[in-house]
């Protein structure tokens, strides 16, 4: 999806808007920026995509755990030592080549943090939220991901309730890789469901 840069009569940029309202709370003393850069940076090194894709590895490699992460996800993921803030309720479904599921915020940018991390840009775009839910197959294509016309997509919509994980098919030719070879295989947009993962 191509961001939107913003023209005459067009919204600044979220990531302008960002800025502008977190400098206004600042010098209102509601926010505390060290504190807020803690934060971010707890999230972009300790915790992200990399969480999920031990999670994916252990389903792929463990049938059990795959069955459990797909009956009770939190619980699942809470056994890897992934939770917190919002994750206090994460469903999983799982991708096979004839149901695709892919996720979206529609109100604003709902997220499994403890297993995906921060949101990424094109997550929080208005144009993914709106459009990914009407025309999601010609989403997904522009995304790079073509799928045919016998898949059944479904949309999730996440929400401060609940959020979803996409568990993604296992890329054919891997059976001999390990948990620990699997993982880096794992990209933040399969667990999302705007790609799928490619063999090594």
């Amino acid at each position: 999806m191509t961001p939107t840069h913003g023209g005459p009569g067009e919204a600044p940029p979220v990531a302008l808007r960002t800025e502008a309202l977190e400098q206004l709370l600042t010098e209102r003393g509601l926010i505390d920026p060290k504190a807020m850069n803690e934060v971010i940076t707890t999230y972009e090194t300790n915790v992200g995509p990399l969480n999920g894709a031990k999670v994916v590895a252990r389903a792929w490699t463990d049938p059990e755990y795959r069955r459990r992460l797909l009956r009770d996800g939190t619980t699942a993921i809470d056994e890897l030592g992934f939770s917190g803030r919002q994750g206090e309720h994460i469903v999983v479904v799982e991708n096979t080549a004839t149901t695709h599921h892919v996720v979206v915020c529609t109100l604003c940018s709902c997220y499994p943090w403890p297993v995906l991390g921060l949101p990424p840009s094109w997550y929080k775009d208005p144009a993914y939220r709106a459009r990914v839910v009407k025309e999601p197959r010609t989403v997904l294509s522009e995304m790079g991901l073509e799928l045919g016309d016998d898949v059944r997509i479904t949309v999730h919509d996440s929400t401060s309730e609940v959020r979803w994980l996409v568990l993604p098919e296992r890329p054919a030719g891997t059976e001999h890789l390990s948990e620990e070879q699997l993982v880096p295989l794992v990209t933040r947009e399969a667990m999302v469901g705007v790609a799928k993962v490619a063999a090594p």
